[in-house]
């Protein structure tokens, strides 16, 4: 398979969960502002969960814009990453739905945090598979933005048994941090 394959399916596949939540996302029965005050936890998650999904469909394809190819472990890779992206819209509706409670919030960021690992063991197999010194290898660094958003998801779950707000907290700083634009990939493409 090629890259250009893999980037097409990964971005089939992030158009269908974005899909997915939005379908889950019921007009109130009652022409009222008030009905709609109602569906303020469940428009929060989504607009939360969609900025996620944005981040990663952004990164996957700046990264697979630099990747010179990709074999059987790289898909592998892909698949578990896109696995983990394909929960976002059952924790969005079940933690919209319940108002932000403690177990649907720890869920969101057990989802979250494994669609991290994911991603960075994506990265690493590509890695693997690109010399030391590659324009890939440049470009990722160290990867901090990476590595920190795995510790802030660990402690937003840890804390979301007993202060899910906090726990929610964390999550808006991970997207907030990667909202910002990362110019590496971009940077060596251009030199």
């Amino acid at each position: 398979m090629t890259k250009g394959r893999l980037e097409a399916f990964s971005d089939g596949v992030m158009a269908v969960i974005i899909t997915i939540m939005v379908l889950e996302l019921a007009a109130p029965h009652e022409p009222t502002w008030e009905a709609l005050r109602h569906l303020t936890p469940v428009v929060l998650s989504y607009v939360l969960s969609y900025v996620f999904i944005g981040i990663y469909w952004s990164n996957h394809h700046h990264l697979m814009q630099i990747v010179q190819h990709v074999d059987g472990r790289v898909l592998w890779a892909n698949l578990h990453l896109l696995f983990w992206l394909s929960l976002v819209p059952f924790a969005t509706a079940w933690m919209g739905e319940t108002h932000f409670s403690s177990p649907p919030v720890a869920v969101y960021g057990i989802v979250l945090l494994m669609a991290s690992i994911a991603y960075f063991i994506l990265t690493r197999q590509l890695l693997a598979l690109h010399p030391h010194d590659s324009k890939l290898a440049v470009a990722l660094g160290d990867d901090f933005k990476g590595k920190i958003s795995i510790l802030w998801y660990i402690i937003a779950v840890a804390c979301s048994s007993r202060w899910p707000g906090v726990a929610c907290g964390f999550y808006v700083l991970v997207a907030i941090m990667w909202l910002v634009p990362d110019r590496r990939i971009e940077r060596t493409l251009n030199h």
